[in-house]
């Protein structure tokens, strides 16, 4: 139908999530993942994605579940407007097609709350699948947070933080 979301459909424990398809610009294989030190928690660390360092964030991490490897796990790049950040989720293979009226908003889930990454939860063949805001999960907070020891630790790196946005000073 028209009116139909399409959604990129991945697991992170035993729960469904989905993500508009326009926010998930790619997903791959977990190449190797370089530690940050100091970083915070939920920060796997960061990758090279064909030249680019990318942010990864371990959604098993930030939704305080215990971390299973497996080789299912899939990374899925997120463009945030010109900056690409990755979710190192347990595994992502389907796109999603679900109408407006099986949808359920969160303000009736949840409150008023609205500094909630959950935006919904859709019924899609059987199953609920929890919907997210990809801005509101990796808010400018929680983005400030992934980059503050990078800047001061990767001060001689320019070209690096200017891919972030981080205009280093004197």
């Amino acid at each position: 139908m028209a009116n139909d979301l399409q959604l990129v459909g991945f697991r992170v424990g035993q729960q469904s999530y989905g993500l508009p398809i326009g926010a998930v610009r790619e997903i791959v294989r977990p190449p190797q993942i370089t530690a940050v030190p100091q970083s915070p928690e939920h920060l796997a660390g960061v990758m090279n994605l064909r030249g680019r360092v990318v942010p990864v964030v371990d959604l098993r991490k930030r939704f305080r579940l215990p971390v299973e490897p497996s080789p299912s796990n899939r990374v899925l790049v997120l463009a945030l407007g010109e900056k690409l950040v990755g979710l190192f989720v347990d595994s992502a293979s389907e796109v999603l097609k679900v109408g407006q009226n099986e949808i359920e908003t969160s303000p009736r889930l949840f409150g008023e709350d609205n500094e909630t990454y959950v935006c919904g939860v859709a019924k899609h063949q059987g199953r609920l699948v929890i919907l997210l805001d990809a801005e509101k999960l990796l808010g400018a907070k929680i983005f400030l947070q992934l980059w503050v020891k990078v800047k001061k630790g990767w001060r001689e790196d320019e070209g690096l933080l200017k891919n972030f946005g981080i205009v280093t000073e004197e």
